[in-house]
């Protein structure tokens, strides 16, 4: 038996991968333009701007209680310096509605997607609007300080400035490592000046400290030989990926190329350390690879879980603090083996023996899941993207199960997770969809 009593099990979700609609957003303009793989458009996705209500009793059904979520500034802000409160007061009932029925809520500030104005005036490419950012922050606290305390200021800072402008496949679509690094450098100043921030109004306001994180995307880097070319281009990835910008992040030291553009003191800026994980990276000759005849997933990433457990103790080693993964999860179009997945990854937290407190599975349901669009599933909720019809898949009912019994019972995995054999081998994505009555089928 798996123990999870000391661990808190949730789903993660982001605005504009669930909530649908047209918020004249960098993601609205790209997906007007063509670029999504499978010829989606972001302004479907799972429409939850208008079926926010039905998510929360499914969140519910399946005993839900920790709920990651983000805001979509583009609806809050979508003019330079207006603010749409009615927008803000959408979010503030179902932020309402959540705390009501006991789910607690871990919000993100800026999931990769933002007005397509703030685009237009350069983005996270220039300090100067570092401003307009913390503004927005601003903003959002001011109205939900009473109802939310625990925060992650930015997701994946990492994945957005090297997916848009290292390897040019979003957004931007640019292959410039300079401005790679300083759009990182800028998201460093971002996090810093909100963290300063949401702690002083706190404190003003005479209320409980707050949780404040960022979601850091984290990849077991592994030298593909024994060669020095390819340990030392490992290391060298790692610390250019991630380990160097985790510390800018929470201890503000920041180590070239990395800059410090606000002039921060060094100090703490960090309540606890936020983990995204979902694969590992084979370094040859400074490229990353994907190790043949493995283990992958349906977009072809390789699993393996012993790398999540290498990224707990890597960051708990540069700054002692609570643990959150703060994502997991896996494309598994057929949900054949999404609950092994999951057991596997579970497993390799608790066998780590270090203070991780929450989990976070990505993805409640399936989402709009950036260039690729809406053929990836990611959830344990299969979504019709035509009716929008809600079907809890087998793996929604396995986490289920064991957020009722904090454990994963003998007879639990042997209902559903010895079954479940991975794929050897990339396959391509499944374009085919569950029906229902296979859906029931797999219960």
């Amino acid at each position: 038996m798996l123990d999870l009593h000391n661990l808190k099990l949730g789903v993660a979700t982001a605005s504009a991968q669930i909530e649908g609609g047209e918020v004249n957003s960098n993601w609205n303009k790209y997906s007007d333009c063509g670029k999504i793989i499978d010829n989606s458009n972001i302004k479907r996705a799972t429409d939850h701007w208008n079926r926010y209500e039905e998510d929360i009793d499914l969140l519910c059904e399946l005993g839900i209680k920790e709920y990651r979520m983000s805001v979509e500034w583009a609806r809050i802000e979508p003019e330079n310096g207006r603010f749409n409160y009615e927008a803000m007061e959408r979010y503030i009932e179902e932020i309402k509605l959540m705390k009501k029925r006991g789910i607690n809520i871990l919000l993100t500030l800026h999931h990769f997607s933002h007005p397509q104005w703030f685009e237009d005036m350069g983005g996270f490419e220039k300090e100067s609007n570092v401003k307009i950012f913390v503004r927005f922050v601003k903003y959002v606290i001011g109205n939900v300080y009473d109802l939310i305390s625990d925060y992650c200021t930015i997701n994946e800072p990492n994945v957005y400035a090297t997916q848009g402008y290292f390897f040019g496949e979003w957004l931007q679509e640019e292959k410039n490592l300079l401005k790679t690094i300083q759009v990182m450098n800028v998201f460093v100043a971002c996090h810093i000046s909100c963290y300063k921030f949401i702690h002083e109004f706190y404190k003003e306001k005479g209320l409980n400290k707050p949780v404040v994180t960022f979601a850091l995307n984290y990849r077991y880097f592994e030298p593909y030989s024994n060669s020095v070319i390819d340990k030392v281009g490992a290391k060298l990835l790692s610390f250019l990926f991630q380990d160097g910008i985790f510390k800018a992040f929470a201890l503000g030291e920041f180590i070239f190329p990395f800059r410090n553009l606000m002039k921060f003191p060094k100090g703490k800026y960090l309540d606890s350390i936020g983990i995204n994980y979902y694969t590992r990276g084979l370094v040859k000759n400074f490229q990353d690879v994907t190790k043949e005849n493995t283990q992958k997933t349906d977009l072809g990433w390789e699993i393996y879980p012993e790398g999540l457990s290498w990224a707990c103790k890597n960051l708990y080693e540069i700054i002692q603090l609570p643990i959150r993964i703060t994502e997991n999860g896996t494309c598994d179009n057929r949900d054949e083996f999404r609950c092994r997945y999951i057991y596997e990854h579970l497993k390799v937290i608790i066998d780590t023996k270090l203070p991780v407190t929450h989990y976070y599975h990505w993805c409640f349901t399936d989402n709009f899941e950036w260039k690729e669009g809406e053929r990836p599933r990611f959830g344990i909720v299969h979504i019709d993207y035509d009716t929008q019809k809600r079907t809890i898949k087998n793996s929604g009912y396995f986490f289920k199960q064991i957020i009722e019994d904090k454990a994963v019972s003998e007879k639990t995995y042997e209902k559903y997770v010895s079954i479940q054999k991975y794929h050897h081998g990339e396959i391509n994505i499944l374009s085919d969809l569950l029906s229902e009555k296979e859906l029931r089928n797999r219960r």
